[in-house]
């Protein structure tokens, strides 16, 4: 597996994962305010998966799946699973796409007026960062809400979950 593999199925397994341990708590829970970040669990997993969303729409060409941001019934947990589940094998093809054919330090357009240009690989690994900072963040907001066993999110970690072996202390 090389360092692209890696990085994108950590992402979007850890992302998984969390969306999971939230399912213990209650409504009220997932919409308790923190003073870090999007401020609840429930906005802050959902701007990890709109931001995959929109990444990949901006990277891809395609149309903004939701111009004004994600409507409250697409913020359930089912509902973010489910959206995980749609953008991950999305943004691992542009990712595998730009890899393959040499074009991750090709210029894409973000804005033309003022002009703004970005690599492939800088916004894929902008994605994959982002997510990284926000998901420490639920981590927090997890542990705080009294969720056992939080998991850390770590490479290592996935790996050791990946290949079935036993995690690392």
């Amino acid at each position: 597996m090389n360092l692209l593999d890696r990085l994108l199925k950590h992402d979007a397994w850890t992302t998984g994962r969390l969306i999971e341990q939230s399912r213990w708590l209650s409504d009220a829970q997932l919409d308790q305010e923190f003073d870090l970040g999007w401020r609840t669990v429930r906005a802050t997993l959902n701007h990890l998966v709109e931001n995959m969303e929109g990444w990949t729409d901006l990277m891809t060409g395609l149309p903004d799946r939701h111009p004004q941001g994600a409507p409250q019934v697409l913020q359930t947990l089912d509902a973010l699973q489910m959206r995980l589940e749609g953008v991950i094998p999305q943004l691992a093809a542009v990712a595998h796409q730009k890899d393959t054919h040499g074009q991750l330090d090709d210029l894409w357009t973000l804005r033309p007026e003022p002009l703004v240009q970005l690599s492939y690989g800088g916004s894929i690994a902008h994605v994959i960062t982002h997510s990284m900072h926000h998901r420490a963040q639920l981590i927090h907001m997890l542990k705080r809400l009294g969720v056992q066993n939080v998991i850390e999110g770590d490479v290592l970690t996935w790996e050791e979950q990946a290949r079935g072996t036993a995690a690392l202390p």
